[in-house]
């Protein structure tokens, strides 16, 4: 090779360290590189990725020579629709077949590769797997069919997959801490290997859904909460910690299960586990300070929230959230019911942490409609095991139940659901009680007696869970019914009593309409806090992110197909409330136009379809770069452009 040659070679390979030590694309090349943005135990460290842009390799980068077979990384980008240059680049050449798919094949053989699997677990299994695998293109299939996947990586499929966790389990993925790592837990943390994070959604475990104290196996809520904060609002997969606490579990059949890999002692006590989180949130943020942190699944989830809200920027996805997105059904159901709020009288069955956090966000919306505090609670009746949330009924309260107690039973208690329901008449009936089954045909048909279009919410996860399904609510209510669950259900037909046959459309009320919105306008707006404010604003935004055509077909949530249009409207709120709040620290958005604003925010989303092809031109142009060696220099592999075969 003559010198010249060399000298071009080395002057091309210190322009890719330069690259790597002074831009973003190398941290994105080296994502690339990798099959999925989880950490795994066999992920190289930042030393070996950049020895990959040594300024020592003079080799040329078309004929790097292959590893062998023996030593060949599992961590490598196998993507079948990499071109010939990438592979050669990558040094996996050889090592798949010769064909560069187009997405539209890949996706065929995925959607059919999963069409085999015979059960919902095995399907969420495969999709796991796609997931660390290939990153870029799970979450192409995902946000192509959101409606039809998100049930398999999230609600309700993720609930069986926490109970089977130890079970199913295959590679690490996530991040555990212990009880045991107490005083060390900045030096865990460290471990991992992604150098930005943005958010992380954290558990310990104690409440799973309506599944109860599932220890460590809760870690798929993390993981599945956050493939969903890519999905629906575009935060890189990279840019994610799931997090899962290991403090001990009440549950004894875990702890005595041989396969379960959680500590096999009791749960913490509550002093213990605020003076581990104490530690912990100081050294998530030491090592990432503009972290957004969401809190998920704690069985007392209100003392750590009201602990840190007011000193980092932390939600809870369970009280928060779920009043959120709630709330944004609420406002659609009361303006569609014709009844103002101050004559809606609202039933909860279910009084623990999101209860009582979607019946506040109610009465702030009741408040900002016109009426007082007061008069707006008190158009609030609780429910819990015991009956009817009342001052004088005996037993002492949980603190955040106290808000809502009532004070006008004239010493009378109600013990049981049908009795609330006969003496309050209510207009809207909300369940968050995780008990299948318990809106009854009777109630349902005294709702639609007393009211023309009743409300009915019921929100329990998973669809075994939920108090009624779509198909009950409808038949009980002649077809009145104003409906959100918090399961899917499916479309139905159904003929009313005046011989009307009509499509029911049922409404979900997931929290995954928020959620993402309110990390993603977090994480932009680089907010020192989530505020109260911004929450509700996630909800409001949500409201009014109907379309003409979503009205018209009686929906009182926007078609989840349209669900990052949706982040975006729910970021931009959120983001404008953190500004009038004066927690935002990006101030330079302040004075931006909505439709600048909303443009920012896009520009800022992960996008799978547009990621590959981005970085295989970023890459082809470094390559190029190096002069003669130009990256289709050698080999005739096939290329498949529009479902067609071409060699190159």
């Amino acid at each position: 090779m003559s010198g010249m040659m060399c000298a071009r070679m080395t002057q091309g390979k210190t322009r890719l360290w330069a690259v790597h030590k002074n831009t973003s694309l190398m941290p994105r090349l080296s994502h690339f590189y990798h099959s999925s943005s989880a950490p795994t135990s066999k992920l190289r460290s930042s030393s070996d990725t950049m020895a990959r842009f040594s300024p020592q390799q003079s080799r040329p980068v078309h004929a790097t020579p292959f590893m062998n077979h023996s030593a060949t990384p599992s961590d490598a980008n196998y993507d079948t629709a990499n071109p010939v240059y990438i592979r050669k680049y990558l040094r996996t050449y050889g090592l798949t077949p010769p064909r560069s798919e187009s997405y539209e094949t890949q996706k065929a053989r995925c959607l059919a590769q999963l069409g085999l699997k015979n059960t919902p677990i095995d399907k969420f299994q495969y999709l796991s797997t796609l997931r660390k695998n290939n990153v870029h293109l799970f979450y192409r299939l995902v946000t192509d069919h959101l409606r039809e996947l998100t049930p398999l990586i999230y609600t309700p499929v993720v609930g069986e997959a926490c109970q089977r966790w130890s079970e199913i389990y295959q590679q690490p993925e996530g991040m555990y801490l212990s009880w045991e790592d107490r005083g060390n837990l900045a030096a865990v943390i460290a471990n991992w290997p992604q150098p930005t994070v943005e958010i992380t959604c954290i558990t310990d475990g104690s409440r799973i859904l309506g599944l109860g104290d599932l220890g460590i196996n809760g870690m798929g809520i993390p993981i599945g909460k956050l493939a969903l904060y890519t999905a629906c609002a575009g935060i890189r997969p990279e840019a994610t910690l799931p997090l899962t606490l290991d403090l001990g579990t009440s549950n004894k059949t875990l702890r005595e299960d041989p396969l379960y890999m959680g500590s096999r002692r009791d749960k913490i006590s509550p002093e213990e586990e605020r003076e581990f989180l104490d530690e912990l949130m100081s050294a998530l943020t030491e090592r990432w300070p503009g972290i957004v942190i969401q809190f998920e699944d704690f069985k007392n989830p209100f003392p750590a929230l009201e602990r840190y809200q007011g000193s980092y920027t932390c939600f809870n996805d369970d009280i928060q959230g779920t009043g959120a997105v709630i709330l944004g059904g609420v406002i659609n159901a009361v303006k569609r019911s014709g009844l103002p709020c101050k004559d809606q009288r609202a039933v909860f069955f279910g009084a623990g942490s999101a209860g009582v956090g979607v019946a506040k966000q109610i009465v702030d919306f009741f408040v900002r409609e016109g009426m007082t505090e007061e008069d707006a609670r008190n158009c609030f009746y609780l429910v819990d095991t015991k009956g009817l949330v009342t001052a004088d009924r005996g037993d002492k309260l949980a603190d955040h139940k106290v808000y809502f107690a009532r004070q006008d039973n004239n010493g009378q208690q109600f013990k049981t659901l049908e009795e609330v329901v006969d003496h309050v008449q209510p207009t809207i009936l909300m369940g968050l009680s995780t008990m299948g089954g318990v809106f009854t045909p009777e109630i349902l048909r005294k709702m639609a007696d007393w009211n023309t279009s009743p409300i009915i919410f019921p929100l329990s996860n998973p669809s075994s869970k939920s108090e009624c399904d779509f198909e009950t609510a409808v038949k009980n209510t002649d077809g009145r019914c104003l409906f959100a669950s918090g399961s899917p259900f499916p479309t139905m037909t159904f003929t009313n009593s005046q011989g009307q046959t009509n499509t029911y459309h049922p409404g979900q009320g997931n929290n995954m309409y928020v959620f993402p919105g309110i990390g993603l306008g977090s994480i932009l707006s680089k907010a020192v806090r989530v505020t109260d404010n911004m929450i509700y604003a996630s909800g409001e935004a949500l409201s009014k992110a109907l379309t003409a055509e979503e009205i018209e077909r009686g929906l009182l949530y926007p078609d989840i197909t349209r669900i990052r249009e949706v982040s975006v409207v729910v970021a931009r709120n959120v983001m404008r409330a953190a500004q009038a709040d004066k927690v935002d620290r990006e101030n330079a958005l302040r004075n931006m136009s909505d439709k600048d604003l909303d443009n920012y925010i896009k520009v800022h989303m992960y996008d799978p379809h547009t990621e590959v092809r981005a970085l295989e031109r970023e890459v082809g142009h470094l390559l190029s770069s190096l002069g003669n060696m130009t990256p289709f220099s050698s080999g005739s592999p096939i290329e498949e452009v529009n479902g067609n075969p071409h060699k190159l």
